[in-house]
């Protein structure tokens, strides 16, 4: 008996989707419930486990074709799977398997004199790309696309070793390119960037914030925090928080304009901006104005953890009415972050600095961070950005502010 594995049905805004990766191929076994393959959309990735257990009898779509929901993948031929069998030992190191060029000469095969060793030496690399590569040295200059003709070999009758090819490439005589389709993550990140630098009239504003007194506070509770919360006390927890501040004292860096509409939201959903392996993702903290720190973070770390292992949901990404972006956790000191449509304004932290600061008329080093809110001009002016963005700063300058309303 044979069953069909079909594309699932896909969430709410996503027509179709790729197919990233064949964990199995036809002719494998497999259990029930054991991942088959990944499906890419352009917000997640999809996993497609087996509906039951036995034997992949044919693949109906491969890698990188476009398929929609209800699609068929693959056929299963239904049956009970073995055990598998303990995979042998294997040698860690292959060269130990094979034995150097310079050592495979037969002992009957004369020695070349110093005259004709030399001569080879220099007709042997040319002759070498047709034959006399030992299987270690094959598989390197197949995996770097390496032209044995352009590597002078050391070895013995000027054959290339495995040392040659790796000096060849340290020494940069290997200019290649590759040409690797865009996921489509990285496709609809490229498309939502363009969008807003089309769409939206975007301009930057910049303050400066003294951490001090957040950096006290969290050293003061961070074991406290950790022992009650059962999490860490981070930098992005007050940012959110001072953000949420701000965004009451102005709900217009909060709204968002839909064709000739202005949409003012009454809640605050924050997108916090994470780096992936696949690309940039945008994972959104719901009614961030109603949580405390410690459900902040826990927020944070889950929805982080989620996007960098492929398992976030749509839905989790979708919507958000304001976004922070961290750039400076890679060192970045100012940037112009770039809007999250149809957000009107996105909040840039950067990485914090000791600077010289006049504080009562004495100059004192002081942990510094440049803020950056890029915001929509056609709908928020300069006076509410530049207000906001002060407002974020004495939040952060002095926490007891958040606590107190202020």
């Amino acid at each position: 008996m044979t069953t069909e594995v079909k594309v699932p049905v896909l969430p709410e805004s996503v027509e179709d989707a790729v197919i990233a990766t064949w964990h199995k191929k036809a002719g494998d076994s497999i259990r029930r419930d054991e991942n088959l393959v990944d499906l890419e959309t352009d917000k997640v990735v999809l996993e497609v486990p087996a509906p039951t257990d036995g034997v992949i009898k044919e693949i109906k779509a491969e890698s990188g074709a476009t398929v929609l929901s209800g699609d068929v993948l693959a056929i299963i031929e239904e049956g009970a799977v073995e055990e598998e069998a303990p995979a042998e030992s294997k040698d860690s190191d292959e060269e130990a398997k094979q034995k150097p060029a310079e050592e495979t000469t037969p002992a009957s095969q004369p020695k070349e004199d110093s005259a004709s060793s030399k001569q080879a030496g220099v007709s042997g690399s040319a002759s070498s790309s047709s034959a006399g590569l030992s299987p270690a040295v094959r598989r390197v200059v197949e995996e770097e696309k390496v032209d044995p003709e352009s590597v002078q070999g050391t070895g013995r009758g000027g054959r290339i070793t495995k040392g040659d090819v790796l000096t060849y490439l340290k020494s940069g005589g290997s200019r290649q390119e590759e040409r690797v389709k865009m996921t489509r993550l990285r496709s609809r990140v490229a498309e939502r960037m363009k969008e807003a630098q089309n769409t939206a009239a975007i301009l930057t504003s910049f303050n400066e914030v003294d951490l001090t007194a957040v950096m006290e506070l969290r050293s003061r509770y961070k074991e406290e925090f950790i022992k009650t919360h059962d999490i860490k006390l981070g930098l992005m927890s007050f940012f959110v928080k001072a953000c949420c501040e701000a965004l009451r004292k102005f709900p217009v860096v909060n709204a968002s304009i839909d064709g000739d509409e202005i949409v003012y939201h009454n809640f605050q959903d924050i997108g916090i901006a994470v780096s992936t392996e696949r690309g940039l993702m945008v994972p959104i903290i719901r009614n961030a104005h109603t949580l405390g720190l410690a459900d902040i973070e826990h927020a944070i770390e889950h929805h982080a953890t989620a996007a960098r292992n492929g398992s976030i949901k749509l839905e989790d990404l979708q919507g958000g009415t304001f976004s922070i972006t961290n750039g400076g956790v890679f060192g970045s000191l100012v940037s112009t972050p770039l809007l999250n449509p149809p957000q009107s304004a996105i909040l840039g932290m950067h990485t914090i600095k000791q600077r010289p600061m006049v504080v009562d008329g004495e100059i004192v080093a002081r942990p510094m961070m440049y803020l950056a809110l890029s915001y929509d001009h056609r709908l928020v002016d300069g006076r509410e950005a530049v207000l906001f963005l002060v407002a974020v700063k004495e939040a952060l300058e002095d926490p007891g502010r958040m606590l107190l309303g202020l």
